[in-house]
């Protein structure tokens, strides 16, 4: 079970804030709301009766034998504004601050079960967006734009949902309220007379169920339309939003290309979808906003006003009584047609809804990582724990890609016993990255069984550094929380690692209105994860290239360092280099090498080899590719 297991259909995703720890929060707010959406419906009652009393004193104000006075005119008037500032500021004003903050604390709490689900220590983020990648979408079905979900859906999602809620209560309120003042008002007309008292009641009730559910219809079937085009206008504006979000992260690469052209095309076909489906909104709109307002205008001036007149043409009600109940079937004609008026909306509540439902549905799905990537291509690797004194052990290790069924590296066999330090090593692309990954549970596809002691630290730092905007202190210590370690012996690990200068500056996310990813050079975050490893200190070390931003005796010097201080640690390094690496005295660092060769991962002592790692032109090639520190 995840924190969004519930969350996986429509009715759950609703129910489940109010079912949670936080019921009593949601059901207070809610029943603050009721109560005042029931004083705003006995005040469209209370209005209906001033205008009739407001109309029959102008309506007298010259008549010859009882006319009114100004004074009760005035009073009249007084009364209706009084009943109007007091529905409006005091009624409606006041709910909306109970509405508002019902939808940030509900929007707060499913923002942080969504969070929770996806970093969790099943990396679930992590295979979502790694089945997003490479998803084969005739055999799996990933979420796009989890951002946007999390965002901007449960944003509208819940919003829509309590003005949803807030209607039907509004409607349901006013048939209480403004519908018993029909009944109680209600009087005979010729023609109806089997009806007796309840035949004006009876009359406006009938036109208004005859005009309201009819139009309602109609704005259902327009409804289910504007849904299709939000869940497409959503999927392109987050395609749009990801390719401007890939363009700022790979701007230097682009400039060095110069492929500002080709960029720009990517845009120009992404926002074309944009401009597509918005110009069908728009046209929907439109139609449905000429809808509204031939429905209002007959509603307001027709429909409410028809049934009182056959009694107020016979005499049986006065003028005062004739628009008091015009006035009051106006009143259930407009919070009836509330539907109709939020149509639009909750077609987007339901687009929003299906995003969320749709996100939880691939959490829970990528709970079992290998069942879930076994969609998109066999993903069959198994681990296991076993007495540290084995090591770690790559027993027929086969790594593939999505979609294919041969492996582009093999390992049969092999054993990198405890305390050993093994340099993997071979062409470029070969995966020997990938090998790494494997080994930390973070590659999906392939075979074989993955062997690693039981009870112990592993950490694996990856070729590419990307620091986290949070304190320095908490970057040095992670994965666990800063508070596990003293500021003195995370300074003495920073120190050691040759980071001096950062040593006053534990508690801060950065320099300058910079995040620490943007402060520090390549070979800093390099010499970071270095100070990470020796206040960790695990017992399995798996290093990505550690070094490709390091000048030669700071290479040196941070090997001397894990030796120092992780003397009894695995290691498993991957590095391109033409012969192994050699000590400040010129003793191996290395004890053994991983070649990776014709798709097979082969292993021999360092003192038996004699020839090169690698090609040397290759060597060259990635030396020159890499900045030195």
């Amino acid at each position: 079970m995840t924190p969004v297991s519930s969350m996986r259909s429509f009715w759950g995703l609703m129910a489940a804030y109010w079912f949670s720890e936080k019921w009593r929060e949601a059901w207070g707010l809610a029943a603050m709301i009721v109560l005042l959406t029931a004083l705003s419906a006995m005040a469209s009652v209370w209005f209906a009766e001033a205008s009739g009393e407001l109309f029959s004193a102008i309506s007298f104000l010259h008549h010859p034998q009882n006319p009114s006075t100004l004074q009760s005119l005035l009073a009249s008037a007084g009364a209706l504004v009084g009943i109007v500032v007091l529905k409006e500021v005091g009624f409606i004003a006041v709910r909306h601050f109970f509405s508002t903050s019902l939808h940030r604390r509900w929007r707060a709490w499913l923002d942080e079960r969504f969070n929770e689900a996806l970093l969790d220590r099943n990396h679930t983020h992590f295979h979502l967006q790694q089945g997003a990648t490479e998803a084969i979408p005739s055999a799996a079905s990933v979420p796009d734009n989890v951002d946007q979900r999390i965002q901007e859906s449960i944003k509208g999602m819940t919003g829509g949902a309590i003005g949803l809620a807030m209607g039907v209560a509004g409607v349901v309120l006013s048939l209480y309220f403004v519908g018993g003042k029909i009944i109680a008002t209600s009087t005979e007309i010729s023609g109806l007379e089997f009806l007796g008292s309840y035949a004006s009641a009876v009359l406006t009730i009938a036109v208004v169920a005859a005009y309201v559910p009819l139009n309602t219809f109609l704005a259902i079937k327009l409804g289910a339309i504007q849904q299709k085009l939000d869940v497409r206008m959503q999927w392109a504006e987050g395609s749009y939003r990801h390719a401007l979000a890939t363009f700022i992260n790979r701007g230097f690469h682009i400039a060095a290309a110069d492929g500002e052209e080709s960029q720009n095309r990517i845009h120009r076909r992404r926002y074309h979808n944009i401009d597509r489906t918005w110009a069908s909104l728009n046209i929907l709109s439109s139609a449905y906003i000429g809808f509204e307002l031939v429905y209002d205008f007959f509603a307001s001036r027709i429909v409410a006003y028809a049934p009182g007149l056959l009694p107020y043409a016979e005499s049986k009600i006065t003028l005062q009584s004739y628009i008091t109940g015009a006035e009051l079937a106006n009143a259930v004609i407009r919070d009836c047609s509330w539907f109709i008026h939020v149509m639009p909306d909750i077609a987007r509540l339901r687009a929003n809804a299906a995003r969320i439902t749709e996100l939880a549905h691939a959490i829970e799905d990528a709970q079992d990582p290998r069942e879930f990537h076994s969609r998109t291509g066999r993903s069959e690797l198994r681990y296991v724990r076993h007495d540290r004194r084995l090591g770690v052990v790559l027993n027929n290790i086969e790594l593939m890609h999505p979609g294919d069924d041969e492996p582009f590296l093999s390992t049969g066999r092999l054993r990198i016993g405890p305390g050993e330090w093994a340099l993997l090593v071979g062409e470029s692309g070969c995966g020997k990255s990938s090998l790494l990954k494997a080994i930390n549970g973070l590659w999906p596809h392939g075979s074989g069984t993955i062997g690693l002691p039981r009870n112990v630290r592993l950490l694996y730092a990856a070729q590419e550094v990307k620091l986290q905007p949070t304190p320095l202190k908490e970057l040095i210590c992670l994965p666990d929380p800063p508070e596990s370690y003293p500021d003195a012996e995370v300074a003495m690990a920073l120190s050691r690692a040759g980071l001096d200068d950062l040593i006053c500056d534990l508690a801060k996310e950065g320099r300058d209105n910079q995040t620490w990813d943007q402060v520090l050079s390549g070979g800093q975050k390099q010499k970071l994860i270095l100070a990470r490893i020796l206040l960790l200190r695990p017992k399995i070390l798996l290093l990505d290239e550690p070094t490709s931003s390091l000048d030669i005796p700071s290479r040196i010097a941070l090997y001397g360092a894990i030796r120092r201080q992780c003397a009894d640690a695995t290691v498993i390094s991957v590095m391109h280099t033409v012969a192994p690496p050699k000590s400040s005295t010129g003793g191996e660092i290395f004890d053994s090498v991983l070649s990776v060769k014709d798709r097979l991962v082969t292993k021999a002592p360092v003192a038996t080899l004699t020839g090169p790692l690698v090609s040397i032109e290759r060597a060259k090639q990635s030396a020159e590719e890499r900045p030195v520190d």
